[in-house]
Parts: C-alpha cells; structure tokens; sequence
C-alpha cells in the first residue's frame, strides 16, 4: 500500500472544504484506485503484538548485562544538628580578639579562663573546680592549653608569665621567663611548650628542663602580638599567627620556612587538617574575612573563601572532609563548609556576641564554643565516627539542653 499525502501551495486549488482537506489522507490501493479516509492515523495499531511463547528465551539479552556492574550508591549527606547541646554561663570572660581562653584535654576537662581564674570543668560529670587565680589587682589570665597527657595545662598572664600546672593536684610544677608582655597563645609539642605574646615572640620551653635552660629557641617573625600558634598533628611544622597580619610556618628545628603576607587583618585562627600531614587553614579577622589553605610544605595557597564576616576559630573534623569556622561581626555563626569545594554545609547560631573560642572534644564528634556574650555552648556539629555510629543503635537519646554556671 503506498501512501500519498497532499500538499498545498500558494495559489493552488483546494477541492473540498478547508477543513475537509486538512486531516485527510489518501490511500492507493494495489489496483491502482485511490481511497480517501477522512481522519485515518497512519501507522496505528489496533491490536497489540502477540506476546512471545513461555518457553522464549532470548539469546541476545546477555549481550546487554554483561557489563553490567551494580549501580553507584548515592552518597547520603547525614544530617547536622544545628541547635546547641548546652549552654553554660561564663561570666567575666574577657572580650578580646586576640586571647585563647578555652581548651579541652583528651580527658573530657574543659579549662577556661574568666577574668583572673581558671576553672575546670568535667563535660562527663558535669563537675566544676577552680585550679588557680592571678594573685595581683588586675593581673588576668590570656591563654590555656593543655598538654597531650591530659595532666598539665599550660597556663599565660597578662604579666608575661608562663607557667605549667599539675590540675590533678591543682599545683604549679613550673613557670617560664621569656616574654615582657602578655602571653595570647600556647601550644604543645611533646615536652616543647610554644608561646606566643604581645612582644612579637614566639618562645619554645622544654618543660623537662631547668627553668633557667629551658627556653631551647626564641622565634621573631613578626611585627605585632602573636595571637595565634599550632603545632601539626606529626609534630613537624609550627604554624604562628600575628597581628602584624602575617603566617608564619616554621619548621621542628625552629627555622622558618614561609612568610605570608596574604590576609589583611589579624590571623588568629588556625587549624591543621588530620586526613592530610601538609595542610593548613588559616583565618583572618574583621577587615579580611578570609579563610585560606595552604600547603606548608611549599607556601602555595590551594584555595580561599571570603566568608563575610570576621574569622574568630577554625577546627577540621575527623570523621568527614569538612572544617568548622567560628565568627565575630556581624553574625557570631559558625559555618560548617565541605573541603575541598568549600560548599556551605550548615550554618549554626545561638550566640549573640563574637564567637571568640572553639576547640573539639576528644572523641571530635563535638565542638565547645565560647563567646563574647559569656556564655559556653556545645554543638555535636560532627556526629561519631562511621564506626562507632553503626555500633550505637537506636541507644543513647541526645543530652537534652541545660543551662548552668560554670562557677
């Protein structure tokens, strides 16, 4: 059967009616006699194929799976509670930009300074001790860290004064010369005790050592008040941050390596990554607004986001490729991002002053925040690890949120 469908042109004749010759197909048959059918589809079945006999196998099917591998599954984003845990009152706790007042050991101990004390607090028992106070009028406490062991905690002043503290006995078993001014930043390596003061020292003490022959190296690479300090997770670079807007990355041997003059303000926050030995984040403060990766084996920048706001803390998860930033004017969020696309993840609020503080608890499955509205807030931001989340069940309910003092 041959099909022949009609085309009009301009200027040719329609037979018919416009509507009639519109639709219409004409159908020659094998003799030669054309057939008009007014509306027919061209192609339409009426009846489905027969369906093939049960015993049909097809022989080519196996030309279509057998490259066939199971589907990629998709990644499931988990979800991030954005509220926080508990919140504990901090009063006295100095507003100051350039101070590092909280730290918690791998004991589950907080130690934040208030004004001239530091208190102990054990997140497990909810327990709260005083280890010591300055004993001059307006003397205050400017830095805390606490040693690998969990025992000792690294203690500056605003009277340039380093001093290491026994907190099971609530003793002093050492105290530091070195710097003439206050002491912002501590950091642990080993025996090695790092610090950093508002004299634009950087001083490394071995602890083991008399006092008058433990200050093994005396740092000066920058111009201001060294408000930031970390030692890498292997113990192999020292990362030192300064008012004067420069990172220094020095090296165990106490020589340096790089000066980088990139931020364009104080660089007080900086973070170490755990899943990669040469790669560290660094955030500067109000008129920057930056966070910047950096690998410190070579000095290059690997990548930046403008965040908008001031860079007060940064701390990397251990479980997941993210990294947390805690922030000042004008928002005092914290901005979970995902590394390396630096996609925001989830923004988490509550404080309503600068977030001048934020370090992990042990387990990395939580952070402690402290602000300038004196108060501690804690973020189960990270969640468990992969392994300990399966093991965990339906079991334990989430603390619910209290309020409390810490003294």
């Amino acid at each position: 059967m041959t099909l022949i469908q009609g085309v009009s042109t301009p200027g040719s004749k329609q037979h018919g009616s416009p509507s009639a010759a519109a639709g219409s197909c004409i159908f020659k048959t094998p003799g030669g006699q054309s057939k008009r059918d007014k509306g027919a589809r061209v192609l339409a079945f009426k009846h489905k194929a027969p369906a093939p006999p049960p015993e049909h196998a097809n022989s080519m099917a196996s030309l279509y799976s057998a490259n066939l591998g199971s589907a990629p599954q998709r990644k499931q984003h988990r979800h991030i509670p954005t509220t926080q845990e508990r919140i504990l009152d901090a009063p006295d706790l100095v507003d100051d930009y350039y101070l590092n007042l909280l730290d918690w050991s791998s004991s589950n101990q907080l130690a934040i300074a208030l004004g001239p004390t530091v208190y102990l607090y054990n997140a497990s028992t909810g327990t709260i001790e005083e280890l010591c106070s300055c004993p001059a009028e307006g003397e205050y406490v400017t830095s805390v860290s606490w040693a690998a062991d969990a025992s000792h905690l690294a203690i500056g002043t605003s009277s340039a004064k380093v001093q290491v503290w026994d907190a099971a006995r609530c003793k002093q078993v050492k105290e530091l010369a070195g710097h003439t001014n206050r002491v912002s930043s501590l950091a642990w390596n080993n025996a090695i005790l790092s610090s950093g003061g508002r004299d634009a020292l950087v001083c490394n003490f071995d602890v083991r050592l008399r006092k008058n022959e433990a200050r093994v190296a005396t740092l000066r690479g920058h111009e201001q008040e060294v408000c930031g300090l970390k030692w890498s997770p292997n113990g192999c670079q020292l990362a030192s941050g300064g008012n004067d807007n420069m990172l220094c990355i020095w090296s165990a041997g106490f020589e340096q390596q790089h000066r980088i003059n990139a931020h364009q303000a104080a660089v007080r926050a900086l973070a170490w990554c755990p899943f990669q030995s040469n790669l560290l984040a660094s955030g500067g403060g109000t008129a920057d607004r930056h966070i910047r990766f950096w690998n410190s084996s070579t000095g290059a920048q690997l990548n930046a986001i403008d965040t908008g706001s001031q860079v007060c803390s940064l701390v990397w998860s251990r479980h997941e490729r993210e990294i947390l930033s805690s922030h000042g004017y004008s928002k005092n969020q914290l901005c979970l991002w995902r590394y390396p696309s630096l996609v925001k993840a989830a923004e988490l609020t509550g404080h309503t002053g600068r977030v001048l503080h934020m370090v992990p608890s042990p387990d990395g499955s939580s952070v402690v925040t402290a602000g300038a509205d004196e108060t501690l807030r804690f973020w189960r931001v990270f969640g468990d690890a992969p392994t300990k989340a399966a093991d965990k069940a339906a079991g334990a309910a989430p603390m619910a949120s209290r309020t409390a003092s810490i003294r």
